[in-house]
């Protein structure tokens, strides 16, 4: 009789188990946003080239996330901005850095985004300030954004947002890409070719100091032109993203100050990542930067990571920066 009620028990459970599970009635792989509430295996940081600061920074950001959510992150070289956005659309990777212009450009679907909106992205924030750098050496003659006229210059990687950058200092002196002889190289590619003389200088926009840069300065006299504060007005005006900056003096054994322009480095997520997943990466990248061996770390903060942001932030970062009550300033 014991038996018989075992068995029966054993069955009906059986059974309501398949019903539970046709149902739905199990654990849900959804969340209430419809969002995958599963936990990534894996994901991958989308940075840059090797000679520039994404790469390294990304390197850091990775290990702190994977010791902190027990994800298996890497960090990926890319040809930075522009191609990291196109990325995130074709599910390639989970995280990305970009420049807050870019970003917009791609959300909006504008300039070299037309007729390609990037729609599955959204903020964790913003990181530092990513100067616009036009370097050359003291031997090449150039002194001004003038002087690059008929010059071979650099404006960056094919997919990095440098070239945008480029292409709107030049517009503010009254020039366009057409008045040089335009070449689409890397950080590392551009140094190589500055210091073979193949190119004459290059546009560079990264934190500072930026590697490939300091490797040029070991071995050659390195001059950053500088973007007059007119010009930087104007370019303001119309392109309200940049700021004006200084390549401080020293950086790159440079005598003095100079100015220039910028715009801002910003981390940005896949949007369906889940919410609990982006709140963890947020949290463990803003408040681990003491690990982070990189000059730039000292320039990161939370309580400065949705200033100018200019896309959607992921509701997990909104999440830990509403915890900490950071706002985005007025």
């Amino acid at each position: 009789m014991k038996k018989r009620k075992f068995l029966l028990f054993t069955t009906f459970m059986l059974a309501l188990s398949l019903v539970l599970s046709a149902c739905g009635g199990g654990s849900d792989e959804k969340g209430g946003d419809g969002k995958s509430a599963e936990k990534p295996k894996f994901m991958s940081i989308l940075t840059g080239g090797t000679g520039g600061t994404y790469f390294p920074l990304g390197g850091a950001f990775a290990k702190i996330v994977s010791d902190a959510t027990g994800i298996d992150t890497n960090a990926e070289t890319t040809g930075a901005s522009a191609e990291n956005m196109q990325s995130i659309k074709d599910n390639k990777g989970e995280i990305a850095f970009t420049q807050t212009d870019i970003a917009s450009y791609a959300t909006e679907g504008k300039l070299m985004f037309d007729g390609n909106k990037i729609d599955n992205i959204k903020a964790i924030g913003t990181l530092y300030p990513e100067t616009i750098q036009i370097v050359t050496t003291e031997k090449s003659g150039i002194k001004t954004v003038e002087d690059l006229k008929g010059k071979k210059v650099s404006i960056g990687a094919p997919g990095s947002g440098t070239a945008a950058n480029a292409e709107q200092i030049l517009e503010a002196y009254g020039m366009s890409l057409d008045d040089i002889q335009k070449q689409d190289l890397s950080f590392d590619e551009s140094v190589s070719g500055i210091k073979d003389g193949n190119i004459d200088a290059a546009f560079v926009t990264a934190g500072h100091p930026t590697a490939a840069v300091e490797e040029l300065s070991a071995t050659e006299k390195v001059v950053i032109v500088p973007v007059d504060a007119d010009k930087a007005d104007k370019l303001i005006e119309k392109y309200p993203y940049y700021t004006k900056e200084e390549v401080p003096s020293g950086t790159y054994k440079i005598g003095s100050g100079v100015p220039t322009v910028a715009v801002q480095a910003m981390l940005v997520v896949k949007a369906d990542l889940p919410d609990e997943v982006v709140y963890d990466i947020t949290k463990a990248i803003f408040e681990n930067l003491d690990k982070v061996q990189h000059a730039k770390a000292k320039q990161i903060k939370a309580e400065n990571a949705l200033n100018g942001v200019g896309i959607d932030v992921h509701p997990g970062a909104k999440k830990y920066f509403d915890e900490k009550g950071i706002k985005a300033a007025e």
